[in-house]
């Protein structure tokens, strides 16, 4: 079949192959960072309450997505063992399985999400006027919650095959289409001064609701895109209607195997991240702004860990299903000298400029003083995150999820969320050492990661 490419291959140099799958991840995670960006700020301009209407059931949101992403990882790492062994029907067979775990999964999930439209935001204590926007936006984005989960799953499955330029291009061109969408929806008909020249520009003028509109549309045409390639192009993950959907209970039960500890340790990462944020705001207004701004500034340096750990699940993945065990550590090992040297400078470069990068979201003094300060602290630990991340993503390619789980739950909890509450609530001491808390709590997972990767037994799992 055309399209075919083999990843593991002792006369391409580990660097090639590993540039080859991450440079595109990271490129999409830099596009749809600035442009979440610009949505925020078309958001924004409608006033604080658009702003919160928006952004108050993010929380919950993001524990719904990481289900989807847990079953995405599952089905990623068994193709690319199907794609490592050239064992292509396998791999197929789990594509169409994968799209029927979709709509198992898909449509319960927009229709809890719209049933709890309302209730979502006013747990999270939404006052009267952002619980009116709040539901509508997000009853729009309901609907569209079922493509979203389409699109996260076949793009965890195309990474599989070790194709992340599609899910690249499709899920840029999805969120730059939703920045035009967003302008034209939010703002009502205005005129425009370009060039010396004045033009009428439409606009619907719908507000908060424009933005959900556009966001949930865009997902749609783009899941359908998507989905249309994965049945009309030729390559090595192109299936075809009149083949079998049928669920095959070994293949299902291998992905739980993977997904459902990963489901959990989501769910550990978030329950921490409630009870930090409560933490940090137990310190008052620029506590609140200042740790907000350098977890922004630290969110740019925190994309390699995603586009080079996403790189290493595949290729460990595909190496194990080839049979190749030693190739795994000669991945691993690039990977870690490369992206070390990226995190090296990028660290060097938080530590010195911290000032200036937390001025470029705020003019506020004190802000920049103490998100400076938080920034220096976040810019040590660079360098420990992307080595965790690497090990990490390597033992999801093999599908050893279950120890993950169980060192972020020791960590996040007996480290991060027990020295924060020890330090500020305790003790009394600021917001430093909240963010203390959290470097500690990435070095005790570089550490526990690196313990568990050093133990070669995961490279036999079978599934």
């Amino acid at each position: 079949m055309s399209g075919r490419r083999i990843l593991i291959d002792d006369r391409v140099k580990p660097s090639t192959t590993i540039f080859l799958l991450a440079w595109p991840v990271l490129i999409e995670q830099i596009l749809s960072t600035l442009v979440h960006s610009v949505d925020t700020a078309m958001v924004g301009s409608l006033g604080a309450v658009a702003t919160a209407s928006v952004s108050i059931s993010g929380t919950p949101m993001m524990l719904i997505n990481g289900i989807v992403m847990s079953f995405g990882m599952g089905f990623t790492a068994l193709i690319a063992r199907s794609v490592g062994a050239q064992d292509y029907e396998r791999a197929r067979s789990l594509t169409r399985q994968a799209l029927v775990t979709v709509l198992l999964l898909g449509l319960p999930i927009s229709v809890l999400c719209y049933s709890l439209s309302e209730a979502i935001p006013m747990w999270m204590g939404a006052e009267p006027d952002v619980l009116v926007l709040a539901t509508g936006y997000n009853k729009i984005i309901a609907v569209g919650r079922f493509f979203m989960t389409l699109t996260m799953v076949l793009s965890a499955i195309y990474r599989g095959y070790g194709d992340t330029k599609t899910p690249m291009m499709i899920n840029t061109s999805v969120n730059l289409a939703n920045v035009v969408g967003n302008y034209l929806l939010i703002y009502p008909t205005h005129d425009v001064n370009l060039f010396g020249k004045t033009f009428t520009v439409w606009g619907a003028g719908l507000g908060v609701n424009g933005a959900a509109l556009s966001t949930a549309g865009t997902i749609m045409i783009g899941s359908m895109v998507i989905l249309f390639m994965t049945f009309m192009r030729k390559a090595p993950q192109q299936i075809h209607l009149n083949e079998s959907y049928k669920l095959v209970r070994h293949d299902i039960q291998s992905v739980m195997r993977i997904s459902v500890p990963m489901m959990f340790e989501r769910f550990v990462m978030g329950g921490a991240s409630v009870i930090i944020a409560s933490t940090v705001a137990s310190l008052g207004t620029i506590a609140i702004a200042s740790n907000s701004l350098a977890a922004t500034v630290e969110s740019f340096s925190l994309m390699p860990g995603f586009a080079f750990g996403s790189a290493c699940t595949t290729l460990v993945g595909q190496s194990l299903g080839a049979e190749r065990p030693d190739m795994v550590d000669r991945y691993v090992n690039t990977t870690i000298r490369i992206s070390v040297t990226i995190m090296g400078i990028a660290s060097v470069l938080m530590f010195i400029f911290s000032p200036q990068l937390v001025g470029l979201f705020t003019p506020d003094a004190a802000v920049i003083k103490t998100g400076g300060e938080l920034v220096k602290l976040l810019a040590l630990i660079q360098v420990p995150y992307i080595i965790s991340q690497i090990h990490s993503g390597a033992l999801r390619g093999a599908g050893e999820t279950k120890s993950l789980f169980y060192i972020t739950l020791i960590s996040m909890w007996g480290v991060r969320v027990l020295g924060a509450t020890l330090f500020v609530r305790i003790l009394g001491w600021g917001i430093h050492w909240v963010v203390i808390a959290m470097d500690t709590d990435n070095i005790v997972r570089m550490v526990l990661y690196w313990i568990r990767y050093k133990r070669d037994d995961w490279k036999y799992l079978k599934f």
